[in-house]
């Protein structure tokens, strides 16, 4: 079935599903991404009791690691991001996510810099996860794999960072799901973080975001050609339902200013109402591209694991109810932001964070920046988050030793 043949879209879009209909195979399919794969004999064990073996991570770096191993930095991703956080990505075309702020002079500068970004567990761009062929079997994972959380994505990126050789990572870095990932490591690996900065994200997941993600999964799942997570195995997809998750979703990640101001009431390719259930409005057609693109590059399955995950992460469980615990006596530096329009992740979340971490005795700056562009003002060219990082990485990179161009003492 043809994008555009799962819900009526306007020809406004046309050219751009085309585009995206030309990026097949699905997700990790049909290309080969650099990967590390750790056999059974060192294995994966979740916080679920499961196990993975063998376990392959698909990872990007970009940079130069110099030779005291002191320069590098982890990217982390968002709940549907992958390792490509700059350059082309194969599957898509697309530029990397983080585009804005990883290259050549950029905060996250190349010239100075080595920067690793890994695909998480559980994802389907490389690294194992349901659209795995499991090799008891011999057909793809599906529901039998484990239902992962934060911290076996964490553990699974130390076994990365062990693969590499570096002892001490100079920054984790990420957004959203990726700031989950930033506090876990800051947590679970204080002596191997020199910095962190943990952006548009909170210490856990609260009842409203549970809610959404809930919505998105019962969309998924209702879709006849889930087929109960069996639909590789039965050459479908269950694309109408995905679509939909990723439509619910991606209203989270704007702001009702941002819509307003880009879409408004305005009619798409029409004078007029039609009186009928086509997408008369242009944030409808707009959503509707957002949900047929999305199922060309990501596996329903994965959606499922990945956002069970971020349900399952509270950080401060793990410390006796106590944020400021998983802090307590830390050498990390941090650097948090939020942004004002973000009601996804909103400044309250980060300010919880940084008062926790101020209790534990840690290094902490905050910022919260002024922005309508929503949640993902994060992945956009926001000046002040531009001058933030890098004012922080600077700091950082004095205090850590490192000179201007990636030479360190």
């Amino acid at each position: 079935m043809l994008p555009n043949e799962l819900f009526g879209i306007s020809n406004a879009w046309e050219n751009r599903l085309s585009i995206v209909s030309e990026a097949r195979p699905i997700c990790g399919e049909g290309f080969a991404p650099k990967t590390v794969v750790f056999e059974p004999d060192r294995p994966l064990s979740t916080d679920g009791g499961g196990r993975v073996a063998p376990l392959a991570i698909a990872y990007e770096t970009y940079g130069a690691l110099n030779a005291a191993r002191t320069n590098a930095i982890l990217l982390c991703h968002a709940l549907t991001g992958d390792q490509y956080a700059a350059g082309v990505n194969p599957v898509t075309g697309k530029p990397g996510w983080w585009e804005a702020m990883v290259g050549p002079g950029k905060p996250f500068d190349t010239d100075r810099y080595f920067l690793i970004c890994s695909n998480v567990v559980g994802g389907c761009m490389g690294t194992t996860g349901p659209s795995t062929i499991n090799p008891t079997t011999g057909k793809p994972y599906g529901l039998d794999f484990p239902v992962v959380t934060i911290r076996d994505m964490v553990r699974a990126q130390a076994m990365l960072i062990d693969h590499f050789g570096i002892e001490t990572l100079f920054c984790v870095a990420g957004g959203s799901m990726g700031g989950m990932q930033v506090l876990q490591w800051a947590a679970s690996y204080p002596e191997r973080v020199f910095s962190a900065m943990p952006i548009a994200t909170a210490a856990k997941h609260s009842a409203q975001n549970i809610a959404f993600h809930e919505v998105g999964r019962q969309a998924v799942m209702a879709d006849p050609d889930w087929r109960l997570g069996r639909y590789q195995e039965q050459g479908v997809r269950p694309e109408k339902g995905l679509a939909v998750a990723r439509m619910s979703a991606h209203i989270t990640y704007l702001s009702e200013a941002a819509l307003q101001r880009k879409f408004g009431r305005k009619l798409q390719d029409r004078s007029a109402p039609t009186f009928s259930f086509d997408a008369d409005f242009q944030v409808e057609n707009y959503l509707r591209y957002q949900g047929l693109a999305f199922v060309e590059r990501f596996d329903a399955n994965s959606y499922l694991f990945v956002t069970r995950a971020c349900d399952y992460f509270d950080l401060a469980a793990d410390y006796g109810g106590s944020l400021a615990m998983a802090f307590k006596d830390t050498k990390t530096r941090f650097c948090v932001v939020s942004f004002t329009s973000d009601w996804l992740y909103p400044t309250s979340d980060s300010r919880a964070i940084v008062h926790a971490l101020n209790a534990g005795g840690a290094s902490v700056s905050f910022v919260e920046i002024e922005s309508d562009k929503g949640h993902d003002a994060f992945l956009l060219h926001e000046p002040m988050f531009i001058a933030t990082t890098r004012g922080f990485l600077d700091s950082a990179a004095a205090a850590r030793g490192l000179a201007a161009h990636g030479n360190s003492r």
